[in-house]
C-alpha cells in the first residue's frame, strides 16, 4: 500500500479492536487509543497508575486481540537481569556453553511493576528496547520483527519503587496514564462481576482476533512511508523546543522526541480514517510523547506543577498552524 493510497484496512482494524477491548475494559477511552497508537506506531509503552486500574489487564486483552507471543515478567526487588535477558547455561554433553533465552524473546513482553526492580534489572531491557537484539557473551541475538514491551509502574509516591532513569525513560513512545474510572464505569464494572464475569478469565469474555504478526509489520509500514506538511513539521519542532525555554523546565525535550511525537500523531490520524495529519493529532499525542522526557526545576515542583501542566500551557502558547 503506497503513501497516497487510502487506509481504510487501518481504520477499521483499529474499530475492531477498540469494539474488543470495550468487551473487557470499561471506559478508559484516552487509555486504549494512545495504547493502540504506541503498538501500530512501532513504540513501547509505559502504562503508570494505581493498583487495580486495569494496567496488566488491558495488556493482556490487547495481546490476545493480535495473536502474538507474549510473556510476562513480574519486575521485583531481587529479579536479576538474566531473568530477563537469559543467561549462558553449561551443556555436559559437547562441554560447551549454550545461551537460554530469556522471557525478552516475544513478541508483546509485559514488565508488570518495573519501577519495583532495582536500576541494574531495568537497564537490562535498554539494548532490547533501542535495538531490537540481546547481545550476551559477545553474540547478538536478534529480537522478532513484532516487538512491543507494554511496561506498568506504579506512581514513584508508592514504597518500594525504584524511579526510572532517563535513558530507560526515553525508549518508551509513550507513557500514558491509568486513572480512576468514573462513577458511572465503576458501577459497570461492579455489574459485569455481579453476572459472574471474572476478568482473569479472558475466555469467558468471547474475545476475536483482530490480526497478527503481518497486520502490525503494514500497518507499521504504511506509517512510515506516509509524509505530513511541513507547517505541521515545523510546528512539532516548535512545541518540542518549547520544552527546552520554558523556566520550569529543568530539562526539555531531545530532538528524539519530535521524531516520537511525528509517528504518533501520523499513526493516530491513519487509525481515524485520515490520511492527513491534522494539528489536533499533534496536540493529542504531545502529553503522552513528552511527559516523562520532562525534568522540572525543583521550585516549580515544590509550587505543585507537573509536567503535564508544563505542557499544557506549551501547547496554548505554540502558534498552530493554519
Amino acid at each position: 500500500m503506497n503513501a497516497s493510497s487510502p487506509a481504510p484496512g487501518l481504520a477499521s482494524l483499529y474499530a475492531a479492536a477498540r469494539r474488543e477491548i470495550a468487551k473487557v475494559i470499561v471506559g478508559h477511552d484516552e487509555l486504549v487509543e494512545q495504547v493502540l497508537v504506541s503498538l501500530f506506531a512501532g513504540g513501547h509503552v509505559l502504562i503508570e497508575g494505581a493498583p487495580g486500574t486495569a494496567k496488566t489487564l488491558l495488556v493482556r486483552v490487547v495481546a490476545r486481540l493480535f495473536a502474538c507471543e507474549f510473556k510476562r515478567i513480574q519486575f521485583t526487588p531481587d529479579l536479576m537481569p538474566a531473568d530477563v535477558t537469559g543467561t549462558s547455561v553449561f551443556d555436559p554433553r559437547d562441554q560447551s556453553f549454550r545461551f537460554r533465552r530469556g522471557p525478552v524473546f516475544s513478541q508483546f513482553l509485559l514488565t508488570d511493576e518495573i519501577n519495583r526492580a532495582p536500576p541494574k534489572t531495568q537497564a537490562a531491557l535498554l539494548e532490547a528496547m533501542q535495538e531490537r537484539q540481546v547481545t550476551a557473551d559477545g553474540v547478538t541475538h536478534p529480537l522478532p520483527a513484532v516487538f512491543t514491551v507494554f511496561a506498568t509502574q506504579n506512581p514513584i509516591e508508592q514504597e518500594g519503587t525504584y524511579p526510572l532513569p532517563e535513558a530507560q525513560l526515553d525508549r518508551f513512545m509513550m507513557k500514558v496514564l491509568a486513572e480512576y474510572p468514573a462513577e458511572a464505569e465503576e458501577v459497570e464494572i461492579l455489574r459485569v462481576h455481579q453476572q459472574g464475569a471474572r476478568v482473569e478469565d479472558l475466555d469467558r469474555f468471547g474475545l476475536e482476533r483482530v490480526g497478527g504478526e503481518a497486520e502490525l509489520l503494514d500497518a507499521q509500514r504504511e506509517i512510515r512511508d506516509r509524509t505530513i506538511r511541513d507547517e505541521l513539521l515545523g510546528y512539532i519542532a516548535r512545541v518540542v523546543r518549547a520544552t527546552r525555554q520554558n523556566l520550569k523546565v529543568e530539562s526539555g525535550a531531545s530532538p528524539r522526541s519530535g521524531l516520537m511525537a511525528l509517528a504518533a500523531a501520523k499513526t493516530r490520524a491513519a487509525l481515524h480514517g485520515r490520511q492527513h495529519v491534522l494539528p489536533d493529532d499533534i496536540k493529542a499525542v504531545a502529553k503522552p510523547v513528552l511527559r516523562h522526557r520532562l525534568i522540572l526545576k525543583p521550585g516549580a515542583e515544590v509550587d505543585g506543577f507537573t509536567t503535564d501542566d508544563v505542557l499544557d500551557e506549551i501547547l496554548a502558547r505554540v502558534e498552530i498552524p493554519r
